[in-house]
This record gives structure tokens, sequence and C-alpha cells, in this order.
């Protein structure tokens, strides 16, 4: 994530809700899969090569992006998705937003899944955006291995230059014929799901676009009986900006950055209180090291969740 995050306002969890057949259908239609842990894993640690061999970071205009991007193309590509690369420029330097979309599906009907691929330049950037871009390889892959026949269209993005302002998918929103814009229903976006001190963020409906309560929701109890979760309000800090700008409903998933843990939320999920979600946000030390495993794991099994209750 870029910047710095908004205040975290705490809620209880909610259970979730009826809400419109054109939008969600419901979460325990079909029960989607475990997200194998050591995958996502082994995921971050090919990114934490790449970044290695390419100077330290994976940066949009850097060496490490391009080749962050070409990895996961390639593995999407001999999963079967249909993927495609758009280009586009910042601060001089081209880059790259990498779309996958799975075969078949009502395709006036799109769900996407989403977050940022690009690192800042002063390190790997495994949990931010490591750790995202990880959990939806990952749940990409699965939903291949499964054979999952959605009755909604399928639609993976990873994004460029987000750490400049949210270059990579503003672009992509702004140059979506409106015909196209109009086919996605929803959006959600994972940004930082793995943060070493984490907490269990869910992006709050509050302020956003008519049907983003849904996709809280769905969030929410995605971790019913696992782990208690908080609201927090993003804003315009994350991807899921210009989708909410042009009116698709939006939703996301959280544990932290740079705000330090209350003792109350000590309390309710472990760690340390006083201490920074994630001490290695936009530092060198945002290695393989800096990843809570339980939290990754949560949050990769949370994106197949709503994968699952919106598309099936």
């Amino acid at each position: 994530m870029p910047f710095t995050k908004t205040a975290l306002a705490a809620t209880t969890l909610l259970a979730v809700a009826l809400v419109p057949a054109q939008a969600v259908a419901s979460p325990t239609a079909l029960a989607a899969p475990d997200i194998s842990l050591s995958n996502v894993q082994s995921h971050l640690s090919t990114l934490q090569s790449i970044a290695t061999a390419n100077g330290g970071n994976r940066a949009h205009g850097r060496a490490g992006y391009k080749a962050s991007v070409d990895h996961l193309k390639s593995r999407l590509d001999a999963a079967g998705y249909t993927t495609a690369v758009q280009q586009f420029t910042s601060n001089g330097a081209v880059g790259y937003n990498l779309t996958a979309d799975w075969p078949g599906g009502d395709v006036n009907n799109t769900i996407m899944l989403g977050g940022h691929l690009d690192s800042v330049t002063a390190g790997p950037g495994i949990n931010d955006n490591g750790s995202g871009s990880a959990g939806l390889l990952e749940v990409a892959l699965t939903a291949a291995r499964t054979n999952f026949a959605p009755t909604k269209h399928v639609r993976f993005a990873w994004w460029g230059a987000e750490e400049l302002g949210l270059v990579g998918s503003t672009y992509y929103v702004n140059n979506l014929p409106s015909a196209e814009r109009s086919r996605i229903k929803a959006y959600l976006n994972f940004d930082m799901i793995g943060s070493p001190n984490p907490g269990y963020f869910v992006y709050s409906a509050s302020g956003q676009p008519s049907g983003s309560l849904a996709l809280q929701q769905l969030l929410q109890s995605a971790f019913s009986g696992v782990v208690a979760t908080e609201l927090t309000s993003v804003g315009g800090r994350s991807d899921h900006a210009a989708f909410a700008r042009s009116g698709i409903p939006v939703g996301g998933l959280f544990t932290g950055a740079e705000v330090a843990k209350t003792s109350a939320q000590a309390q309710k999920w472990g760690g340390t209180a006083g201490v920074a979600f994630d001490r290695c946000y936009h530092r060198s030390c945002d290695t393989t090291a800096n990843i809570n495993a339980t939290a990754l794991d949560r949050n990769a099994d949370a994106i197949a969740f709503a994968l699952w209750g919106l598309a099936a």
C-alpha cells in the first residue's frame, strides 16, 4: 500500500446477510477448497528470489517487477487462463498490469479479484504486496486444479505502480469501455494479508458504492468461527479506489501496516501491543521473514471463500 494508512476503526463481526442475486450468490452454495499455505509460501519465495536477483526490489520500472509479471503470467497460462498484459507509462518508465480470465461464466456478470504486484524501491515487498499477489495466484491455480465452473465470469488482476499512487489500476479502469465496465459487478482487493504482527481487517462499506455492504459481510463471514475481525476505512489508499469511483461495489482484506496494534487488539488477536502491524512496511526488511503464516493462511482461505461465494 502507498502512503500512510488511515486509522483502523473497530467493529464486531457481523453475520453474513442475504444479498441481491445479481451481485452475490449464497456463500454456502458451494464450499471453497482449502488453499495450501505451503504453495502460497512457495510463491512468496519465488518473488523474493526475483527481487534478490534484480537489485533487491520489484518496483515499477525495475527489472524485478517485469520478471514478477512474467513469472505469474507463465503459471497462469499453463493453468488454462487467458492472460493479458496491459502497458502504461508512469514516471518515465513502462509499467504493466496483468489480468487472467478463467474460461466460462457469464461475462455480463464479471467478478474481479486483485492486488498490486509492485514493491517500493527500498525492498522486495514480500508482505506489501507479495502476500496478496501470492494468495491470489494460489487461489487462481486452485480454481484451475479443481475445474472450477462458476456461473459468473472470473477475472484476476495484478496491478503495477500502486506504490506510485494507484497508477496501474486507475489506468485499467479509466481505459475500460463503458460497456465493459458495466459488466464488472464486484471488485475485491487484497493488499498486505500476511503482516507479522497481524490484525484481521475487512474493508468497510461505509461511503462505498451500493452493493459494497454485501461484499463486506461476505468477507466477514469468511472468518466466522475462526477469528474476530474489525472494519477498516482504507479510503483511496489501495487499488479498489478506481473501481469505487466508477460505481463498482468493492471490498477487501488487510492485516495492517505501520499503525501500532492496540492493547485491545493484542488481547483479541495475540501479537504485541504498541508495535506496528508491519514494522518492515516499505523497508528493506520486508522479506519472506516478514510474514505471519497463520494470517497468510487464514486470508488466502478467505479469498477462496469469497470467490466461491460470489461466482459459484
